[in-house]
This record gives structure tokens, C-alpha cells and sequence, in this order.
């Protein structure tokens, strides 16, 4: 069986870089943040080009201290996408602030610029677009509608670690703040949870270190209500040793996106269309097709996993019932979750693998007839 993500085989890679570093952190005694998390926070403001970087145990704790030190909270308004995993709204409901949401555009399946003026209010505290499956959203037009109004922009970048845009701007490096997740099966994943808030704003990033320890300026001194969103030790050191091989695996990706591309062309199944001045990293190969139930049926029978990402978009989830939207709302993110398949992507994929994946799509089309 083809799986759809295999962390073993990236584990086995690189196996006597992580023992050696958990070790290292395990002799150490640091185990909660510690100089390994100090480190891999350095290392990667660096490398995206920002000022601070605040690690966290989940990409969903950075989005919340994101929002909780721009100040906003219950009466405020945040504008962000129907199509993304819950978290985004998730993180935006625990200040008290409504999420507002928008559709996504057809091409892109992020944030439509064109939609996003209407959901403004004077309530709008923020803008919080989604890079989703590894693709940046249009940052132009989003931070030219925000800077007309005053309003700072959250990136929410969990999927899209060194993504860049055509001039060569990283993810997370545009908006006032960014949260990035390493959710093992990311692209660059920690063995466990975590996540980082990155910035250019040093009162952003001091209070976000305030935050996530108990709101505390120094050892049992709290100035405010925290909250326990640490990194442990370990993970930073894992993090550390994974980022440097990040941007090989980019590219493995890439590689296999393209190829991807190319056997598939000519079959039922949409593929992903990426912005051609930009750099999308394929955290997912998000393809589509009308017939997705059967399609992936027919893929398991010949040794292939699939997934999908996401079958139902934030405005028809329980939770958010109280929102008040409806099925129509929004269109594109409904078509999306109706059609997404997610084909094997991971940067040890091989050509036979890839080779295998695409003849059971076409194989597909052929019983189709």
C-alpha cells in the first residue's frame, strides 16, 4: 500500500540526527523550552526573514497569542476563510471575537481579495488569510485592502513553511504576525505537537513570550492571565534537526508535484493550479474530481491512499452553527470540500510510487467508460 504521508521513512532518514539530538536534550535536563527551542526559534526568523519567533506547543496556540496581542477580543470581528481546518476559526472564537467569514477563489483556494472588502465592519479587528496546502494567498491585494482601512493582517501560514511569493517574500514574513504548525504530518513536522508565531513587531513578540508562560515577566510574577503553551525541549531539538533538511524536501516535493502534473494531464482529475510567479510547497497535492467517493474506492483497491482536505468548510461545521451561515454561502469552499482529494505527498515518494498512483487515476477513467 502507497501511504499518504510516511513519517517512518523520514524518521529513518535522518534517525541518527534525531536519537542524537533528543539525547542531547535528554543528558541536557532542559525540557521545557530550554536553548534547543532558543535555537530553532533564531534559526528560523532567519531563514523567513523576520525579526522574533515565539515557539509554542501548536500551530493553534500561535494563532491564539497572535490575536490575544493585538489586543482583540470578545466584540471584535476577524475576517477569515470558509475553507481551512477548523483551527483558524477555532483560534479566533477562544479571545471572544466572532470569525467572519469569506470565500476562497476558484484558482488559488485562498482568500478571495474581491470578497474581502465586503466583510469588512467597523468591528474588524483583523485579517486573518490562510496559505492553504502549501501556497501563499494573493498578499498583495489582501494587505492593500487592509492598509486602506487600518487593519493588521495574521497570516495564518500552518501549511506553507518557505513558500514565497514571486518576489521572494517567505511566508509569514508580511503580515503584523504569523503562526506556523509542526504537526508531525507537516512539512516540516516536530515528533508531537507544535507550533511558532513569528513577527517584526517586538511588543508582538514580547507579549506573546509573556503569554505563553503563564503570563509571567519573571518567575512567579503573572502580569496577566496566561497560558501553558510552551514548547518542551524535545521538540525544539528535533525541529532544529529537521529545518536544516527543509529545503531539500521542498524540493522533493516540487519534483514530485510536477511529475504528478505531467502523468496526470489529460484525466478527469483537476489538478492543482499554483500562482506561476510563486514558490508552492504541495504541503498537500490537492486535486479534485466530481466522483471523489468512487474515485477513492478505486484507489484503495489498487494500494493507494488517499485523503481529503477538508469535506466541510468552517460556515457548515456544528460548532460554528451560531455564525448564522448557510449552504450557498459560499460556493467555492463548498465545491472544494465536495471534490478535494489529497494524493500521496511526502518527500521520500519514489518515481515507481508516483508512476503507480497516476495509472490507478487513469485506470479509473478507463473503467469509467
Amino acid at each position: 500500500m502507497i501511504p499518504f504521508v510516511d513519517l517512518r521513512a523520514q524518521y529513518q532518514s535522518i534517525k541518527s540526527e534525531i536519537d542524537a539530538a533528543v539525547l542531547g536534550v535528554l543528558e541536557s535536563g532542559h525540557y521545557v523550552l530550554g536553548p534547543e527551542v532558543a535555537a530553532f526559534e533564531r534559526e528560523f526568523a532567519d531563514a523567513i526573514g523576520v525579526r522574533h519567533a515565539v515557539a509554542v506547543n501548536s500551530g493553534t496556540s500561535a494563532l491564539h497569542l497572535s490575536l490575544l496581542a493585538l489586543g482583540i477580543g470578545r466584540g471584535d470581528e476577524v475576517v477569515t476563510v470558509a475553507m481551512t481546518f477548523v483551527a483558524t476559526a477555532a483560534a479566533i472564537a477562544y479571545t471572544g471575537a466572532t470569525p467572519v467569514l469569506v470565500d476562497v477563489d476558484p484558482v488559488r483556494y485562498t482568500m478571495d481579495p474581491e470578497r474581502l472588502e465586503a466583510a469588512l465592519t467597523p468591528r474588524t479587528k483583523a485579517i486573518m488569510p490562510v496559505h492553504l496546502y502549501g501556497q501563499l494567498a494573493d498578499m498583495d491585494a489582501i494587505l492593500d485592502v487592509a492598509s486602506r482601512h487600518g487593519i493588521p493582517v495574521i497570516e495564518d501560514a500552518a501549511q506553507a513553511h518557505l513558500a514565497s511569493d514571486a518576489q521572494g517574500q517567505c511566508a509569514g514574513s508580511r503580515g503584523v504576525a504569523a503562526a506556523f504548525s509542526f504537526y508531525p504530518g507537516k512539512n516540516l513536522g516536530a515528533c508531537g505537537e507544535g507550533g511558532l508565531l513569528v513577527t517584526n513587531d517586538a511588543a508582538i513578540d514580547r507579549q506573546a513570550r509573556v503569554l505563553r508562560d503563564w503570563g509571567q515577566t519573571r518567575r512567579y510574577e503573572h502580569a496577566v492571565l496566561g497560558y501553558n503553551y510552551r514548547m518542551d525541549g524535545v521538540q525544539g531539538a528535533i525541529l532544529r534537526v529537521k529545518f536544516r533538511h527543509l529545503a531539500a524536501w521542498t524540493a522533493a516535493r516540487r519534483a514530485h508535484a510536477s511529475r504528478y502534473d505531467q502523468l496526470l494531464a489529460g484525466t478527469s482529475m483537476t489538478t492543482p493550479r499554483p500562482d506561476a510567479d510563486g514558490t508552492h510547497v504541495y504541503h498537500i497535492y490537492a486535486a479534485r474530481t466530481v466522483r471523489r467517493d468512487e474515485f477513492r474506492t478505486h484507489l484503495d483497491a489498487a494500494g493507494v491512499s488517499t485523503g481529503i482536505h477538508y469535506p466541510v468548510p468552517v460556515h457548515l461545521q456544528p460548532a460554528f452553527r451560531d455564525l448564522g451561515y448557510r449552504m450557498g454561502d459560499f460556493p467555492v469552499s463548498e465545491r472544494i470540500g465536495a471534490e478535494e482529494v489529497s494524493l500521496p505527498m511526502f518527500a521520500e515518494l519514489t518515481e515507481t510510487q508516483i508512476e503507480t498512483v497516476a495509472a490507478a487515476v487513469r485506470s479509473f477513467d478507463h473503467a469509467a467508460v
